[in-house]
């Protein structure tokens, strides 16, 4: 039996073609991947993420259990609803996930998991409770909120929508930076997400959730799936936990080297495993070159420095082509030209920085 989030039956109400995304069942688009796509790179559109977890740390020495746990510096969070992104690392340096961390108080810091890994981030943190946790301290909470939903709000024109649909949603959230939240009564509030635009990621009771969905509708917001969520997370380079990295890898090979603070004298757990190894390859963008195919993940990538794969790769809506995401040798730079398997040929791309595109405009030629 698949998961089903509250907005279940307003998705199925749409006419949303539904798909088992890891267990959950999911809409993967309403109609047009691509229409869904361009309404987030030039209006507004919306994704039911209430599949991801939100799971909430209390008590004090909070921020001292976090700066051990992530790979990612907590002391960067010194404002109140300020956010992180961060990694969960294995002691080998593998990545357990990737997630964001919100902090509201000293005794109170609010995680955003994935869903695949949800149950795993919560026995592994959970266990460093236990291991580290000073005897001397009231033990640290870690709650599951599974009373709340979460809808992201994406594109040039999402805030706008956001303040028309939600009351109170514009004194509360006006003034926020990105990778800012804010509370709204029993509603969170974060300029947060996952597709290259502004917009906002809102947590809200989950009784109220399908209030919240149609009012957004009503307003001019674009019910979006998850194929058209691919396609703008890829675009502006973020990755996919699962495809782009996962506990075989580390986030040094995962372009994820800026979410990891080893400059500081701070330890914490993955910290010597990756300070032992330094990183023989890299996570790139590709463009393809030559016509004839789509890019697509496990395609072997040949360079003139070695052997590598795509990791992540789609049809570009905005760019008009094909692009991906690949782990190449360490020494291959940006404007080199290599060949990508695809079925029985070997296609010319071209190494590039990502991202692709962001704000609503490409950003490689």
């Amino acid at each position: 039996m698949l998961k089903q989030t509250v907005l279940n039956a307003a998705h199925r109400g749409a006419g949303a073609r539904m798909v088992d995304f890891g267990g959950w069942d999911m809409p993967v688009n309403y109609g047009s991947q691509i229409d869904e796509h361009h309404a987030v790179r030039n209006g507004a559109g919306m994704f039911d993420v209430s599949h991801m977890r939100v799971v909430d740390l209390t008590g004090q020495g909070a921020r001292d259990f976090l700066r051990h746990a992530l790979a990612n510096n907590v002391d960067k969070l010194k404002a109140p609803g300020k956010a992180l992104y961060s990694c969960l690392l294995r002691q080998d340096g593998g990545v357990i996930d990737d997630l964001i961390v919100y902090f509201l108080r000293e005794d109170f810091f609010r995680l955003v998991v994935n869903a695949g890994t949800a149950d795993k981030d919560i026995a592994w943190l959970r266990a460093l409770i236990a291991a580290h946790a000073p005897p001397h301290l009231p033990a640290l909470a870690l709650a599951p909120r599974t009373d709340l939903a979460m809808i992201a709000v994406q594109g040039p024109e999402a805030r706008a929508k956001v303040w028309q649909a939600l009351p109170g949603s514009e004194a509360a959230s006006a003034a926020l930076k990105p990778f800012m939240g804010a509370a709204m009564g029993d509603t969170f509030i974060a300029r947060t997400g996952y597709t290259g635009e502004d917009g906002f990621e809102i947590m809200v009771p989950a009784s109220r959730a399908a209030a919240l969905w149609n009012e957004l509708a009503g307003a001019g917001v674009r019910p979006c799936g998850l194929g058209a969520r691919d396609t703008l997370r890829l675009e502006a380079g973020m990755n996919l936990y699962g495809q782009d990295m996962d506990e075989t890898v580390n986030p040094l090979e995962s372009g994820l080297a800026w979410t990891v603070d080893l400059a500081s004298p701070r330890d914490f757990v993955g910290k010597a495993a990756l300070l032992a190894r330094p990183p023989s390859r890299q996570l790139v963008g590709l463009v393809l070159v030559d016509a004839g195919g789509v890019l697509r993940a496990h395609q072997g990538v040949h360079t003139a420095r070695g052997d590598g794969e795509i990791t992540s790769g789609t049809f570009s809506p905005t760019l008009n082509r094909s692009i991906a995401l690949a782990r190449l040798p360490a020494d291959v730079a940006p404007g080199e030209m290599v060949r990508v398997a695809v079925r029985d040929r070997q296609l010319a791309a071209r190494v590039v920085k990502p991202p692709f595109a962001r704000n609503g405009k490409a950003q490689v030629a």
